[in-house]
């Protein structure tokens, strides 16, 4: 409603300036047509025209927004679109045409919980042809480790979307087990509805955050207490601030001291997500190949085959299973319809006779509380899309 009323207001602002420069113009039309008083009057409305003309692009920025250069503006316009790629990064010669994101929909029946079986399995199939270029040429072909989409190498570098260190790690990862998201399931921001989209920028303007800049954890902290501000009208507790500081440090795995653009995007665009969608509506986001990699993960802890696991077991699920995964893991290549990474610390893994991680300690409380499939689900969709990207950063980093 927020976004809707700015809008109401910029357009109530843009026809009162519109009212008072043909209120003027009628005024002039009545005047003695003197040569003095009408070149007095057309370097008035000179003047208040280029004033109209200033008031009407301040109305479509935002009251009270600073003055943002060309490349301000594009950068926010990018962010609005979906698009990740910056068009000046590179040359767009001999290059094609990037695809028109579509933002996705709210459906009636969105909020229902969805049908999602234990005992039936789904049988994952990838496209045959490449998705840019629609040709096909068998092994040559990238697959995407979350959707049906493959891909060619070149067709990727001539879209703009494979650069050179990012070439590498495709050609390195698309046929192991931890795989490679593509570019429309790398960017979790594209998960947003326009609704959504426009909240996110709301709050980031707001906040003073500028798109395609680095963020310290001075700046991340102070982004979270005014977020936390904004919506509950009082300081955030420590212990938030130190939650918000360990998130930092999962966003930030290389310990370079900041966190990219993408990732803080990606970031809050999860946590967006978890604020305004039931639990049903974000289940309905997976993909066969993540439903069936979670379907993995509960029958390995269900070690009795009652169809419930403990608290502990789903807590390690998330710290483990549903997270990203070292390069220096990767080994055997796998099948093309591969669901999907599966981390050395695994409940599979376990079964192949490594070691798996000790499970967290678990409470009186937790022990006794068994989780049952869609219980499963619920509590760990979150992390499971916040896993897509391929940057080794942690979007949503598992409380403790």
């Amino acid at each position: 409603m927020g976004v809707l009323m700015s809008r109401r207001q910029t357009v109530e602002r843009v026809q009162k300036v519109s009212l008072a420069v043909s209120a003027f113009k009628d005024g002039l039309r009545e005047q003695p047509s003197t040569r003095r008083r009408a070149e007095a009057g057309t370097a008035r409305q000179g003047t208040l025209e280029q004033e109209v003309q200033e008031g009407e692009e301040e109305a479509v920025a935002g009251p009270s927004q600073p003055e943002e250069s060309s490349a301000g503006k594009a950068a926010w316009e990018r962010l609005r679109d979906g698009r990740g790629v910056e068009p000046e990064e590179f040359d767009r010669a001999n290059r094609f045409t990037p695809p028109a994101f579509i933002r996705p929909k709210r459906e009636l029946h969105d909020d229902e919980p969805p049908d999602i079986s234990l005992e039936q399995r789904e049988q994952i199939l990838n496209d045959e042809m490449c998705e840019i270029c629609e040709v096909w040429t068998a092994e040559s072909l990238f697959p995407c480790r979350i959707c049906h989409r493959v891909y060619h190498d070149g067709c990727l570098r001539r879209m703009g979307y494979l650069q050179k260190d990012s070439a590498v790690e495709v050609t390195e990862t698309a046929h192991t087990e931890t795989g490679w998201s593509c570019y429309y399931c790398d960017n979790l921001n594209l998960l947003l509805t326009e609704e959504e989209m426009y909240s996110l920028m709301e709050t980031l303007k707001n906040c003073k955050i500028i798109p395609g800049v680095c963020l310290t954890l001075d700046d991340f902290l102070h982004y979270k207490h005014q977020v936390h501000k904004q919506q509950f009208e009082r300081t955030m507790p420590e212990a938030q601030e130190e939650q918000a500081a360990l998130q930092f440090n999962a966003l930030d795995p290389d310990k370079k001291g900041h966190i990219e653009w993408q990732d803080f995007l990606s970031h809050e665009s999860i946590q967006l997500l978890q604020k305004i969608r039931p639990q049903n509506a974000l289940l309905r986001l997976l993909t066969p190949k993540e439903r069936e990699r979670a379907r993995t993960a509960f029958l390995a802890l269900d070690q009795d085959n009652d169809g419930f696991i403990g608290e502990a077991e789903c807590r390690q699920a998330r710290h483990s299973w549903f997270r990203k995964h070292q390069k220096e893991m990767l080994s055997c290549n796998v099948s093309i319809s591969h669901v999907g990474p599966i981390s050395e610390g695994s409940p599979a893994s376990s079964r192949n006779g490594k070691s798996p991680e000790k499970i967290l300690p678990a409470t009186k409380q937790e022990e006794t509380r068994n989780i049952d499939w869609p219980g499963f689900l619920r509590e760990n969709v979150a992390y499971i899309l916040a896993a897509r990207p391929n940057s080794a950063a942690l979007h949503l980093q598992p409380l403790a």
